[in-house]
């Protein structure tokens, strides 16, 4: 796991996996840990929406747990037809 460009001196972002399906964006997570917890910030982006919607933060204890969320959230999404990618 490694730090990218352009996150803040306060986090260090672990990934960012990004959802499309039939080439439209369906959903973005990013999980950034802050050291006494890790959180992911997610955005939707609704059918006949022109933006992306936040949903949550999810924050969780540690980096482990906030994987395995977005691992099941991956899946699902996968289960339902999506293309995820890892940016």
């Amino acid at each position: 796991m490694t730090q990218s460009a352009g996150v803040d001196a306060a986090g260090r972002e672990l990934f960012v996996r990004v959802a499309r399906k039939e080439g439209r964006s369906v959903a973005r997570l990013r999980a950034v840990d802050y050291g006494e917890e890790c959180v992911v910030e997610t955005e939707v982006f609704p059918p006949n929406a022109d933006t992306a919607q936040p949903a949550g933060p999810y924050k969780f204890a540690d980096a482990r747990h906030a994987t395995a969320f977005v691992t099941e959230a991956v899946e699902a999404l996968m289960y339902l037809g999506c293309d995820v990618q890892a940016t």
